[in-house]
């Protein structure tokens, strides 16, 4: 991931680190935002948020306020330090952590928003493992339009399943996610990229 950013593999040439359209393309980031925020402020006490793959926080800048504590964790140490001069608030907090091989900060809910498309099979199932301490999962992926085959395997890198038609289903094989419910929260089909980008919330036992 070091060498997406530092090579602009995902474009953004007036930024030092710039975390692709996925998370710059309003009519992407929108339904989100609107989506995640009446989540989160749905609940009396707000809840305390870990970002697992927080990019350059264009996105997470705008849920900080409706949590009680947000944690932004990502891979790239030179990423989450421009992060820290960029972004300041009280309840915000910047880790740089691998999530599949290091330990996960406390929380109620976790946000994987295009992250996982991203990784090998392995990798997600060493993530999804660590998952369970939590109350709700919000999944954000980018997945082909209509039917295809779940969970093709692919190596870890900027690339996605995408190519082999195929995109991430939790609650299918290998990872046969364990999960108390599932509610997407956002659909978004945007003209002239190919699939759908979608979030899924899943409640946890």
């Amino acid at each position: 991931m070091e060498q997406v950013y530092s090579k602009r593999l995902w474009g953004g040439n007036k930024h030092d680190f710039y975390s692709g359209e996925g998370s710059h393309h309003p009519d992407i980031v929108n339904p989100y935002i609107n989506a995640l925020s009446s989540f989160l402020t749905s609940f009396e006490s707000p809840l305390v948020v870990c970002d697992l793959g927080c990019g350059d926080f264009n996105v997470g800048k705008e849920l900080v306020k409706h949590t009680e504590s947000y944690i932004a964790v990502d891979i790239v140490q030179a990423l989450i330090e421009d992060n820290k001069e960029k972004f300041r608030e009280d309840n915000l907090e910047f880790r740089c952590l691998d999530i599949a091989t290091d330990s996960l900060p406390f929380g109620d809910c976790v946000l994987l928003r295009q992250v996982l498309q991203h990784l090998s099979n392995t990798e997600i199932e060493r993530i999804l493992s660590k998952l369970t301490d939590y109350k709700y999962v919000i999944l954000t992926e980018h997945i082909p339009e209509g039917e295809f085959i779940p969970n093709k395997e692919i190596i870890s890198g900027q690339g996605t399943r995408l190519k082999k038609h195929s995109g991430l289903n939790l609650l299918e094989p290998p990872f046969n996610f364990k999960v108390i419910n599932e509610k997407e929260l956002s659909s978004v089909n945007l003209n002239g990229v190919k699939g759908l980008f979608v979030t899924t919330q899943y409640q946890m036992f």
